[in-house]
């Protein structure tokens, strides 16, 4: 796998959208495409759709929220990815947000780490051809998978704070963060990961930073573009509180504000060309395994095909794609 994947650069509301983003990675060495949950064409059909179309690739949910499906549909969904795109899979999940849980649950989780581990512990069980047998707070279940040789489905774990850290250095096989400065993924996140990992006696997980980019163009405003992307999360009680823990201090209350910290603070990353590469390449030296270029803020204001445009000219600066013959 190449240092450097492509989040898909714009919520889909067509199938076709994805046709030029998906010959673009077809043309790079095992490029991974990623996303985040989607509530307009469901990630796991967007990809099957891709493969269909011949384009297999190697894909990754960056990440889905455990309150939409049962475990046991979500190792189904994941597996059958990996079956029909040829290549391991990254299954990446997360609770979302405690009004989100409310929304479709009925309560919020009382402990969301509680109903992680039960998750995670029973989608790795059933991939791998166990018997599930829980019965715990939050997952229920009694039940198999029929046997389906497929390639290999890493379970991913969304990592904000250091207790999720420490959860996923114990169950996970991959650390997704979002939003994360490379300060604070080299000191808080990366050694919590490694402790944990090491505690369980298991590998600790990769770790994939998922990173907003947007190359600076005249009449752009970064802080407009990163408001457009991140407003929400910027007044999200655990991205808020992530940020603090960082340094980065926002508030909730006036996300214009914290938009502009965002770009000063280079989270949200922007300038000229080289100027991107250099602030990608920091989450290398900070200790991620792979960074997934985000230009959403891009495709959701000026359209899917000129953020794709831009995301070929970034990946080809950063030598993980070829250019494109004359």
């Amino acid at each position: 796998m190449t240092d450097y994947s492509a989040h898909i650069p714009f919520l889909p509301t067509s199938v076709e959208q994805l046709v030029p983003l998906a010959d673009l990675a077809s043309r790079a060495a095992n490029l991974r495409l990623w996303l985040g949950q989607s509530l307009t064409i469901e990630p796991h059909q967007l990809f099957a759709y891709c493969a269909g179309r011949g384009a297999r690739l190697p894909v990754g949910t960056s990440v889905t929220l455990t309150p939409l499906r049962h475990p046991y549909e979500a190792a189904l969904q994941a597996r059958s990815l990996a079956f029909v795109t040829g290549h391991p899979m990254i299954a990446g999940y997360g609770p979302g947000s405690a009004d989100f849980q409310l929304a479709l649950t009925g309560s919020r989780y009382r402990s969301p780490l509680t109903a992680v581990t039960e998750y995670l512990s029973a989608v790795r069980g059933l991939l791998d051809g166990e018997t599930v047998k829980l019965d715990g707070e939050y997952v229920r279940l009694h039940a198999t998978l029929p046997a389906l040789p497929h390639p290999r489905v890493d379970l991913g774990l969304g990592v904000l704070r250091p207790a999720m850290a420490r959860l996923a250095g114990e169950i996970a096989d991959v650390a997704i963060t979002w939003l994360c400065p490379p300060a604070y993924l080299r000191d808080v996140l990366i050694p919590e990961l490694r402790a944990a990992a090491e505690k369980a006696g298991r590998p600790t997980p990769r770790v994939v930073s998922v990173v907003h980019v947007a190359q600076h163009k005249p009449r752009r405003d970064p802080v407009g573009l990163a408001l457009s992307v991140c407003g929400a999360h910027l007044q999200a009680p655990h991205y808020v509180d992530m940020l603090h823990t960082a340094g980065i201090h926002v508030d909730p209350a006036d996300p214009l504000s914290g938009a502009r910290t965002l770009v000063d603070e280079g989270v949200f990353l922007t300038g000229s060309l080289p100027d991107l590469v250099t602030g990608l390449r920091a989450y290398h030296a900070a200790g991620a395994d792979e960074v997934a270029v985000n230009l959403s803020a891009v495709g959701g204001t000026r359209g899917a095909a000129v953020a794709t445009r831009e995301l070929e000219f970034l990946l080809t600066a950063l030598g993980s794609i070829r250019r494109p013959p004359r």
